[in-house]
């Protein structure tokens, strides 16, 4: 393994531990505050950035996405995404320990997924691998294009925090492949640092929401798990990012179907209960999905 591929997937699991402890902050604090409302958007805002527990969670997770661009200049999109994915096992001790709340055996079996995929990544960087090129401009905007679309079926067809947390991961994933096209440089940059901010933007509203409807694991955990595991594919079928031959090979495909299986076991833990006004600081397990009026 090169000394910056060493760097980059490092950097990858600073970013993973600064964006993952944010999430579970923000959730926190949001689960708390009055209702937040798309239809009133500054009061909403006002909301969350008058809340110093709020605001540290923003805080930390900006830190995390920084550190998450630098390890994108040194290492396949791919391979820092699969690498970010042990975040989820630090939410998952955060519920945990913090809360006092006790994972479902699913929640559980969900977060080693991914951990372990994590784990058979590490493994596979024994072999060599092709680093990709840069994606075609009218592949990425397509890619994007999907991925809006989806997220927008996702928020309003699926249940409560479930259905924002995976329009927030969707969006997210589509910000993270717009960031790798605009780090690689090219005559479209411009246009993808626009989208970066517009996908993101749109993640944060859906995330913010999803935190009053849902625990932190069904929203937090399936959003970084699904911002994860489609930048993924998006590194193989985007950028042509290659796999190593051999039975290296097989363990980096089994390291990337660890991630999204991770993914699907913890959206299906969710299911939505009846509606209730979200107590202050109120995590819970998946299994007990919350609404506001």
């Amino acid at each position: 393994m090169s000394a910056s591929l060493g760097a980059g997937l490092a950097l990858a699991l600073a970013s993973a531990a600064a964006l993952n402890w944010g999430f579970f902050t923000q959730h926190g604090a949001a689960s708390g505050l009055p209702p937040l409302s798309v239809r009133r958007p500054v009061h909403s805002l006002r909301l969350l950035f008058s809340s110093l527990r709020w605001l540290a969670g923003f805080a930390v997770g900006l830190a995390g996405w920084a550190l998450y661009v630098a390890a994108l200049a040194l290492a396949p999109l791919s391979l820092v995404q699969a690498t970010s994915a042990g975040g989820i096992g630090l939410l998952a001790l955060l519920v945990e320990r913090t809360t006092g709340t006790s994972l479902a055996r699913r929640e559980w079996v969900g977060v080693g997924a991914a951990v372990g995929g994590l784990v058979l990544l590490g493994i596979s960087l024994a072999g060599q691998e092709t680093g990709g090129r840069h994606g075609d401009p009218a592949i990425v905007g397509a890619w994007i294009g999907v991925s809006c679309a989806a997220a927008l079926l996702a928020a309003v067809r699926l249940p409560g925090g479930v259905g924002f947390g995976v329009s927030a991961g969707v969006l997210y994933a589509a910000g993270d492949v717009a960031t790798k096209a605009a780090v690689a440089g090219g005559p479209a940059v411009l246009a993808f640092v626009a989208a970066v901010l517009a996908c993101h933007g749109l993640a944060f509203v859906a995330l913010q929401l999803g935190f009053q409807r849902g625990g932190a694991l069904a929203t937090a955990g399936v959003a970084t798990l699904l911002t994860n595991a489609l930048p993924i594919l998006a590194g193989t079928v985007v950028f042509h990012e290659g796999l190593p031959g051999g039975a290296f090979g097989v363990l980096r495909v089994a390291a990337f179907a660890a991630v999204v299986s991770g993914a699907a076991l913890l959206g299906r833990t969710a299911e939505p209960t009846a509606p209730a006004r979200p107590a202050p600081g109120g995590l819970r397990s998946l299994g007990s999905l919350r609404t506001i009026d």
